[in-house]
C-alpha cells in the first residue's frame, strides 16, 4: 500500500506567520514545501521542523518572478508528486500615504503582494485541477477591510488580494479548488520584535507595549494566525470558499488599537 500524506506550499515560510504556518501544518503531519528569498531564514525554519520529526523541504523563490514559482511548483511534483495546500503569504509592507509614495514603492508591493500571489496560484492550479482537489489560503490583512493612516499602497495590493480569491473561487470551485484569505490583525512577528530586542527593550515591555489591541487587548501571536490559516487549508473547512477570515482580537468591529 502507497503512503498517503498530504502536500502544502508555504511561500514565506522563512519567518513571522509563513514560518509558524510551516511549522503548525507539519505538526498535523503535512509535508511542507518551504519557500523564501533567505536560504538562512530557511534552513532555520526547517531545522525546527525536522527537530520535532517533520518532513519538509526548502526553495528558494521570488514569488514576484513567475518562472520562479512555476520552477518551485515543478520541483515538488518532482519530489512528493502533489501540491494540497498553497499557503500565499509572502508579502512586503511599504508605509508612506498616497502623496509620498515613489513608482519604485508601487512596482516593489504589487509585485510581491498581488502579482506574486497570482503567480503561485497560477502555477500550483493546474496540478489541483488534475487531482480534482486542493486548498489555497491568502494571507492577506485587516488593513484589506479598514482604514489605516499612511499605508496606501499596501492597504490597496491586500484589497486587491481579496478581489483575486474571490474570483479563482468562483472560477475554480467546480474543480473541486477551495480558495479563501485570512486578514490578521496586529501580530507580533521576528519583524517588530528583532529590532526592539536589539535596543535591549526586553519580551515583558514590548508585552506591555502592546497592551489594548482590539477586544482582547492584545496583539496576535504567529501560532495564532498559523491556526487559522491551517483550518482554511484542511478539511475541517470543506464546505468553505470565497471566505475571507477575519482574525484580528476584535480590532475591525471598534477601532480600537
Amino acid at each position: 500500500m502507497s503512503e498517503h500524506y498530504q502536500v502544502a506550499l508555504i511561500t514565506g515560510a522563512g519567518s513571522g506567520i509563513g514560518k509558524a504556518c510551516a511549522i503548525r501544518f507539519a505538526d498535523a503531519g503535512v509535508r511542507v514545501a518551504l519557500t523564501d528569498i533567505n536560504a538562512q531564514k530557511l534552513e532555520r525554519t526547517a531545522a525546527e521542523i525536522a527537530a520535532s520529526g517533520g518532513v519538509a523541504m526548502q526553495l528558494i523563490h521570488d514569488v514576484s518572478d513567475e518562472d520562479s514559482s512555476q520552477q518551485v511548483v515543478k520541483q515538488v511534483l518532482a519530489e512528493w508528486g502533489q501540491i494540497d495546500m498553497l499557503v500565499a503569504n509572502a508579502g512586503v509592507q511599504i508605509a508612506g500615504s498616497l502623496l509620498a509614495a515613489t513608482e519604485q514603492d508601487w512596482d516593489t508591493i504589487l509585485a510581491v503582494n498581488l502579482k506574486g500571489v497570482a503567480y503561485c496560484c497560477k502555477a500550483v492550479i493546474p496540478a489541483m485541477q488534475q487531482q480534482c482537489a486542493g486548498a489555497i489560503v491568502m494571507v492577506a490583512s485587516i488593513n484589506a477591510v479598514v482604514g489605516s493612516a499612511g499605508m496606501a499602497i499596501y492597504d490597496m495590493s491586500k484589497a486587491g488580494l481579496l478581489g483575486l480569491m474571490r474570483n479563482l473561487a468562483v472560477e475554480f470551485g467546480a474543480d473541486g479548488i477551495r480558495v479563501n484569505a485570512i486578514s490578521p490583525g496586529n501580530t507580533l512577528t521576528e519583524f517588530h520584535l528583532d529590532p526592539m530586542i536589539e535596543k535591549g527593550i526586553t519580551i515583558d515591555q514590548i508585552n506591555e507595549m502592546t497592551k489594548g489591541y482590539g477586544l482582547l487587548g492584545r496583539v496576535a501571536k504567529p501560532a495564532e494566525i498559523a491556526n487559522a490559516v491551517h483550518f482554511l487549508a484542511s478539511d475541517q473547512s470543506s464546505f468553505i470558499t470565497g471566505h475571507n477570515l477575519i482574525v484580528d482580537g476584535g480590532f475591525s468591529i471598534t477601532g480600537r488599537a
